[in-house]
Protein backbone atom coordinates (compact mmCIF):
# COMPACT_ATOMS: atom_id res chain seq x y z
CA UNK A 1 0.00 0.00 0.00
CA UNK A 2 1.32 3.55 -0.70
CA UNK A 3 0.70 5.77 1.81
CA UNK A 4 1.48 10.00 0.99
CA UNK A 5 3.95 11.97 3.27
CA UNK A 6 4.60 15.36 1.28
CA UNK A 7 4.64 17.23 -2.37
CA UNK A 8 7.57 19.61 -2.57
CA UNK A 9 8.44 21.32 -5.56
CA UNK A 10 6.06 19.17 -7.75
CA UNK A 11 8.00 15.96 -6.14
CA UNK A 12 5.22 13.54 -4.23
CA UNK A 13 7.14 11.46 -1.63
CA UNK A 14 4.70 8.08 -1.02
CA UNK A 15 5.87 5.40 0.70
CA UNK A 16 4.80 1.43 2.06
CA UNK A 17 3.28 -0.05 4.99
CA UNK A 18 6.32 -1.43 7.38
CA UNK A 19 7.63 -4.70 5.18
CA UNK A 20 9.31 -7.85 7.38
CA UNK A 21 11.92 -9.95 5.20
CA UNK A 22 14.22 -12.22 7.61
CA UNK A 23 13.26 -10.37 10.67
CA UNK A 24 14.40 -6.91 9.55
CA UNK A 25 11.84 -3.82 9.19
CA UNK A 26 12.26 -1.44 6.09
CA UNK A 27 9.81 0.69 4.06
CA UNK A 28 9.68 1.39 0.09
CA UNK A 29 10.24 5.07 -0.62
CA UNK A 30 8.75 6.69 -3.99
CA UNK A 31 9.95 9.45 -5.54
CA UNK A 32 7.47 10.80 -8.11
CA UNK A 33 7.49 13.92 -10.80
CA UNK A 34 5.17 14.38 -14.17
CA UNK A 35 7.10 15.26 -17.12
CA UNK A 36 6.39 15.45 -20.96
CA UNK A 37 6.38 11.78 -21.70
CA UNK A 38 5.03 10.11 -17.91
CA UNK A 39 7.07 10.43 -14.55
CA UNK A 40 10.62 10.73 -13.40
CA UNK A 41 10.80 8.68 -10.19
CA UNK A 42 13.56 7.72 -7.57
CA UNK A 43 12.59 4.66 -5.39
CA UNK A 44 14.60 3.40 -2.23
CA UNK A 45 14.47 1.67 0.91
CA UNK A 46 14.46 3.12 4.76
CA UNK A 47 16.63 2.70 6.78
CA UNK A 48 19.16 2.77 4.40
CA UNK A 49 17.87 5.63 2.57
CA UNK A 50 19.39 4.68 -0.69
CA UNK A 51 17.70 4.61 -3.81
CA UNK A 52 18.09 1.64 -5.52
CA UNK A 53 16.10 2.75 -9.00
CA UNK A 54 15.87 6.04 -10.62
CA UNK A 55 14.79 7.77 -13.81
CA UNK A 56 14.66 11.34 -14.51
CA UNK A 57 16.58 13.10 -11.61
CA UNK A 58 19.57 14.47 -12.57
CA UNK A 59 22.32 13.13 -9.29
CA UNK A 60 21.80 16.84 -8.08
CA UNK A 61 18.38 16.08 -7.71
CA UNK A 62 19.24 12.56 -6.51
CA UNK A 63 21.31 14.07 -3.36
CA UNK A 64 18.41 16.59 -2.14
CA UNK A 65 16.07 13.37 -2.41
CA UNK A 66 18.31 11.64 -0.06
CA UNK A 67 18.96 14.26 2.45
CA UNK A 68 15.04 15.04 2.66
CA UNK A 69 14.71 11.46 2.95
CA UNK A 70 16.83 11.49 6.01
CA UNK A 71 15.85 14.63 7.39
CA UNK A 72 11.85 13.31 7.66
CA UNK A 73 12.75 9.57 7.89
CA UNK A 74 11.34 9.48 11.72
CA UNK A 75 8.45 11.07 10.95
CA UNK A 76 7.59 8.45 8.07
CA UNK A 77 8.67 5.25 10.15
CA UNK A 78 6.07 6.98 12.75
CA UNK A 79 2.98 7.15 10.35
CA UNK A 80 3.73 3.92 8.87
CA UNK A 81 3.30 2.28 12.20
CA UNK A 82 0.83 3.86 12.76
CA UNK A 83 -0.49 2.72 9.19
CA UNK A 84 -1.95 6.05 8.38
CA UNK A 85 -1.36 9.09 6.25
CA UNK A 86 -1.25 13.00 6.53
CA UNK A 87 -0.39 15.90 4.71
CA UNK A 88 3.25 17.17 6.11
CA UNK A 89 5.29 20.27 4.19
Amino acid sequence: MKNYYSTRNDIILTFSDIETINGFESITVYFERANNNGFDFAEGKLPNNLFYKSYGFSQEELIRLEKYLRNNAFLIWNMAREKGSAVIA
